[in-house]
């Protein structure tokens, strides 16, 4: 049997508890079919890069599958008869990746650059004032209008 990661996405509008009934709808077409299903990770409810079907967000589901041929092409027939399921992508793989997928590993923020090239604050810092900074300027007389 092959290994393949599956990933689909439901629909914004169904509940939590539907898109695990999806899960559990397809597991059993893969099981039937001869295949078993590893891992299974929900991503959650995600914004979406452009619009799907008038869909801004979706629900977001990894699988793992261990299964022939035929049970992937069922379950994937079975995707684009449901009208709950917008996208779904089954990819090939030489061997399921242990622990949390990338989507599931927490970044901390801190370890990410920062965007202004670690400054310190946008004051003067410890640089002398010039000329040309705004709190050496002389007031401009405010001219009386008519």
């Amino acid at each position: 049997m092959a290994l393949y990661e599956h990933v689909f996405l439901a629909r914004q509008d169904v509940s939590a508890q539907q898109v695990e009934a999806l899960v559990e709808q397809y597991k059993g077409v893969i099981e039937a079919n001869g295949g078993k299903v590893g891992r299974v990770e929900n991503w959650g409810l995600k914004s979406l890069t452009y619009r799907i079907a008038k869909n801004r967000k979706a629900h977001y589901v990894l699988m793992d599958i261990d299964a022939p041929a035929p049970a992937v092409h069922e379950v994937e027939r079975q995707m684009r008869i449901n009208e709950d399921v917008l996208r779904y992508m089954t990819i090939a793989v030489e061997k399921h990746e242990d622990g949390p997928s990338a989507m599931m590993q927490k970044r901390d923020r801190d370890d990410r650059p920062r965007r202004d090239g670690d400054r310190p604050d946008r004051g003067f810092g410890d640089r002398p004032r010039r000329d040309g900074d705004r709190e050496d300027r002389p007031r401009r007389p405010r001219e009386d209008r008519v």
